[in-house]
């Protein structure tokens, strides 16, 4: 057994640089075997690593990745690390609302490992492709204003571990790529939302968040374990370099509500059909207003100069004016466009 995984297991000892080094490097000599890619993710899925482990894995993977392009003008990211309450996809939401202000957004995300859809599998059925590459980004900002990045953003060694441990389903086992994807992710952003649904894990993104550098990275977390914000529950959000804001404490309006209001569509409904009227604010005050606040968010994440209230006044009229919703009958239409160009050049 590979001493990095050793370590991990029970009793814990701290992971050091060089071991994590060796392990990847056994990885990509194909040397790992099937069981002991097996019990990595295991032990990562079970709890997170301390920080000392976590700081290591970060550095040992990000020496390893090429440098990020940066992006002219500057982005936002928005998203989350997953589990909680099921809930519609707010943040993809968020993403095309800030989009439909004039922000550039460029979004991260995944396929969901706890049931329900994530921001990959609800784009996968919007018709919408993810950027393979920095140029697919930039190209998808200067049509749109938003690009959703796909997995090239993440450490090559998640896809070779994947493929370890196949034919495993990593939905099992795939949870820390869900709580760490954040700050693995590499997104050509300079600032980014995080909505964290379990408070045990933030103290550690934050501190692996701060040493990373780059990005301007907010948390966001609530008493009702949502990974975005509410407006109903007690939000807070957590600078990665600065004291917590409470969001009752930023004078915006009160709005009564619960999950409920957030709910996935039911069975047997259009998914597409929901996410459009979601966009269109046919979904509801509470989640109109649960959408607008997050793109707020997003807003003031990227310039911490911008009043609340003025970024949340161009969210709700990005929803009102029916800008949002035309910016995904846009992205919808130029794939579907496409799709029958090649078809009839075939």
């Amino acid at each position: 057994m590979h001493p990095a995984i050793t370590a991990l297991l029970a009793p814990r000892q701290p992971v050091g640089l060089p071991v994590w080094r060796s392990l990847w490097d056994a990885l990509h000599a194909g040397t790992l075997r099937r069981g002991e890619a097996v019990a990595l993710l295991a032990s990562l899925a079970t709890s997170p690593p301390d920080a000392d482990t976590a700081e290591a894995l970060l550095d040992s993977l990000n020496e390893r990745r090429p440098p990020v392009r940066p992006v002219p003008g500057g982005c936002v990211n928005v998203v989350g690390t997953g589990g909680g309450p099921r809930t519609f996809n707010v943040s993809t939401a968020a993403a095309f609302v800030a989009a439909a202000t004039g922000l550039p957004v460029v979004k991260t995300g995944a396929r969901t490992y706890s049931g329900g859809r994530g921001s990959f599998d609800l784009l996968e059925l919007l018709g919408i492709p993810l950027a393979s590459g920095h140029d697919d980004v930039e190209e998808a900002l200067d049509r749109h204003g938003l690009a959703f990045a796909g997995y090239f953003v993440y450490p090559a060694e998640l896809a070779l571990l994947a493929r370890a441990v196949l034919p495993l389903q990593l939905r099992e086992i795939g949870r820390f790529v869900n709580v760490l994807g954040p700050v693995l992710a590499a997104a050509p952003a300079t600032a980014q939302l995080t909505g964290v649904s379990d408070p045990g894990v933030l103290d550690l993104l934050r501190r692996l968040a701060a040493r990373r550098g780059g990005a301007r990275v907010w948390f966001c977390t609530n008493d009702v374990g949502a990974d975005e914000l509410t407006g109903f529950a007690d939000d807070v959000l957590h600078p990665a370099d600065g004291p917590p804001v409470r969001l009752a404490d930023l004078g915006l309006p009160d709005v009564s509500g619960s999950l409920a209001d957030l709910r996935p569509p039911p069975p047997g409904t259009d998914p597409v059909a929901d996410f459009h009227d979601v966009l269109a604010g046919r979904r509801g005050p509470v989640a109109t207003h649960v959408v607008c606040l997050n793109a707020a968010a997003m807003r003031v994440v990227a310039d911490p100069a911008t009043r609340w209230p003025d970024a949340l006044a161009a969210a709700r009229e990005a929803v009102a004016s029916g800008a949002a919703s035309d910016l995904l009958t846009r992205m919808r239409a130029e794939r579907s466009g496409r799709r029958r160009a090649v078809a009839a050049g075939g």
